[in-house]
């Protein structure tokens, strides 16, 4: 780890102009706000990330869980994981949010890991943790080391010739389901970001993930209400049982009326280079009869765009009878 300077923000508007004023454009931002630091410590012990100055914002008033008033709620960005999983409003309303929270990472990292960090995880490619490697998302120009390499564990939608690397959020999956809106805080004012929009996919600029600049910061996420009667799952394939990041994961949001599909929101996890909206498949479920057969399709057009590795091509089918098997699961009459 390199030195920096650490100093404490009593209010966002100190937090941005530090952020802002800290930032060199040119060569990337030289600041980074400390919320949990589950993942910023880590990278930086690494020398993954070096920034000159680290701004904590940890005590910053964005740790309240509230109902809105249109029936949806508002989650601050300081909300740790663990609370928000075990939310009284979240269990009941959100289920597939507080599945997705509860299917990732351990208990004590959910105790410190907050809502805005969690936006912002950073991918777990063997090859961007090693500075010794090339990575494009690391050190843009240098070349993709898992094209070509270890890649088992890497995207298979959105992928690019310059980057290949996987998100590895459950809750961001479970927030794109749910059609989350982000709330922004920058030099600009107060922005408003749907998540499909808030995640960048690598193209020629792997390094750069989300729409955020330099001084933004996450306040408060906002879902709306669900659709009454509507219900929603996370299903999540994985290596191990626990403590695992998924291979495959299927966030999912139906309500069936009179027999046919009336609302479909289908986000997939472990298979994109970033959370995965699976627009073609809810095309697909749109007004359908909520059967084997149309589960199938729905999951042949969410992959049709896939473009696998040399070592994971099985995540194809993986993903295929996730999507399956969540979507009947969803549907199921107890």
């Amino acid at each position: 780890m390199e030195l920096f300077q650490l100093s404490r923000a009593s209010n966002v508007h100190e937090a941005i102009a530090a952020a802002a004023t800290s930032s060199d454009t040119e060569h990337g931002a030289q600041v980074r706000f400390l919320a949990g630091g589950t993942t910023l410590l880590d990278l930086m012990k690494l020398n993954v990330e070096c920034p000159g100055r680290v701004i904590d914002i940890s005590r910053l008033p964005f740790d309240q869980i509230e109902a809105t008033p249109d029936g949806g709620v508002k989650i601050g960005a300081m909300v740790r994981n663990a609370d928000l999983a075990t939310h009284a409003l979240i269990r009941e309303r959100y289920a597939v949010l507080s599945q997705a929270l509860l299917a990732g990472a351990s208990a004590q990292l959910r105790n410190m890991a907050t809502t805005g960090g969690n936006l912002l995880q950073r991918t777990r490619c063997v090859y961007f943790r090693d500075t010794t490697m090339p990575c494009n998302k690391r050190t843009p120009g240098s070349g993709c080391a898992a094209i070509g390499g270890f890649n088992r564990t890497m995207a298979i939608l959105g992928v690019s010739d310059a980057c290949i690397a996987s998100n590895p959020s459950d809750m961001n999956v479970a927030l794109t389901a749910l059609d989350a809106t982000i709330h922004v805080e920058g030099t600009k004012g107060s922005r408003r970001i749907a998540i499909d929009s808030f995640f960048v996919l690598p193209g020629t600029t792997p390094q750069r993930e989300t729409v955020l600049e330099a001084g933004d910061l996450i306040t408060h996420v906002t879902l709306p209400p669900p659709p009454d009667a509507s219900r929603s799952l996370y299903l999540k394939l994985r290596d191990r049982a626990s403590y695992e990041f998924a291979l495959v994961s299927a966030a999912v949001v139906l309500k069936v009326s009179d027999g046919r599909i009336e609302h479909a929101r289908l986000a997939l996890g472990g298979v994109g280079t970033k959370p995965w909206h699976a627009t073609e498949a809810e095309a697909v479920l749109a007004g359908a009869t909520p059967d084997a057969a149309t589960f199938e399709r729905a999951a042949d057009a969410a992959l049709a765009g896939a473009r696998p590795q040399s070592q994971n091509g099985f995540k194809v089918e993986l993903a295929r009878r996730c999507i399956v098997h969540a979507l009947a699961q969803a549907t199921r009459n107890d």
